[in-house]
């Protein structure tokens, strides 16, 4: 965005990208809008975002700001001239239909610099409905990047030295039904391997586990390039809650993918994201949530207490009380937590594989965060763990090149 701002020729402007995932995040983004009219009164404000598509006009009515631009045209430069120009506009809020909307926006490949680990987009919406979410109506209909283009990015981003690449999507394993041949997430990930053979490392963030495809078990199996962590879309360990969020799994589904994934890759770590509190659910169906983090070795967990969201079906069922959401969020974060600890405990005296962030910190092919001094940021060091940190482990480098080399040759 700030690429393209800068291409229109704006400048003195903030520009806010907005979230629409909770309620919460609304409010904290309006709340980020007002202090930054505070703190910048010269400056124009545009806001765009998940929640600048659907919530529109109650960001127009804002006086801090003087431009809304909906999601579907935030990465065109274009959408910036009035602000560059002074163009006359009928209407501040510039936001388009999401839903008719087809194609996927490039990634910026030359608007990331400075970074050991670089975020390619491959899928963009979401068809399905689940009943607490908004996100369809910010980002619209499910939408894929072709393969050959997703290769030529990764391949620029190795060539200007990124030692790790992060595939991502709203809907990541919907990847492909909407181009020629419907290839799927696992061919995807199985061409990058392949036709990108110098890249060190491929990340893949949250997927729906039920979708999951059989290439994708094997890229897990015949590749140690592709890390072994993922972040599940779980939302809930009880079944019931799953039906009423309008999930595509059970309690039992989960289990087995975890089953199967770690059959495969032992070292395998899983994160998940869960809703605390979602309508209706009781202590017995919460139970079920927090027994699953435990049987399932759940060590990243994104907790949120449920928010409701103005549109979605889940806003019209029975409520829980708010406070007992945040206490079942609260517990919910100390059994990640104990389960992360667990982890880390297990590593002490290894040698692990650490791409290093920035001075001072890298993260393991587990995304576990390493203390560590005299490796250079956009490296891969070998590095044994002598010891724990607050929020991971502390390492030691061994050796600042033999890491690619080893994995090369692997």
């Amino acid at each position: 965005m700030r690429a393209e701002a800068t291409k229109a020729g704006l400048d003195n402007a903030i520009i806010i990208n907005t979230c629409a995932v909770t309620a919460e995040a609304v409010r904290q983004a309006k709340q980020a809008v007002r202090k930054a009219h505070r703190d910048n009164p010269d400056r124009r404000i545009i806001v765009t975002g998940c929640a600048a598509q659907t919530e529109a006009r109650s960001f127009g009515d804002m006086a801090e700001v003087d431009l809304v631009i909906g999601n579907a045209d935030k990465l065109r430069a274009e959408s910036y001239a009035p602000m560059v120009f002074g163009a006359p506009l009928n209407d501040k809020v510039q936001v388009n239909d999401i839903m008719s909307v087809r194609e996927t926006a490039g990634h910026l490949i030359e608007g990331m610099d400075g970074r050991a680990r670089a975020f390619v987009q491959v899928q963009n919406g979401c068809d399905h409905r689940c009943t607490f979410c908004i996100i369809p109506f910010g980002r619209g209909p499910s939408r894929s990047v072709p393969m050959g283009l997703v290769v030529e990015q990764i391949r620029k981003l190795v060539d200007n030295g990124y030692g790790e690449v992060v595939l991502t999507g709203v809907d990541i394993t919907s990847y492909g039904p909407d181009l020629p041949g419907a290839p799927s997430l696992g061919k995807l990930v199985q061409a990058i391997l392949r036709h990108v053979p110098d890249l060190p490392r491929l990340r893949i963030s949250s997927i729906d586990s039920i979708e999951a495809d059989a290439p994708l078990f094997e890229a897990f199996a015949s590749d140690r390039r592709l890390m072994p962590h993922l972040h599940l879309s779980l939302q809930s360990g009880d079944d019931m809650i799953l039906k009423r969020m309008k999930r595509r799994h059970l309690r039992a589904d989960t289990l087995e993918f975890v089953e199967k994934i770690r059959a495969i890759r032992p070292e395998m770590v899983l994160g998940a994201d869960i809703i605390a509190g979602f309508p209706t659910e009781t202590d017995a169906m919460f139970e079920n949530s927090l027994s699953i983090v435990a049987e399932g070795r759940l060590t990243y967990l994104h907790v949120f207490p449920y928010s409701p969201r103005s549109g979605t079906p889940a806003a019209r069922m029975p409520q829980v009380d708010r406070g007992v959401a945040k206490a079942r969020a609260a517990r919910l974060r100390e059994a990640g937590e104990t389960q992360f600890r667990a982890l880390c405990e297990s590593r002490l005296g290894a040698i692990e594989s650490v791409l290093v962030e920035r001075e001072g910190l890298g993260r393991t092919e587990q995304f576990v965060p390493v203390t560590l001094s005299g490796a250079e940021p956009g490296r891969i060091v070998r590095t044994r763990i002598t010891g724990l940190a607050p929020d991971g482990l502390v390492g030691e480098a061994i050796d600042a090149g033999a890491a690619n080399a080893e994995r090369n040759a692997a």
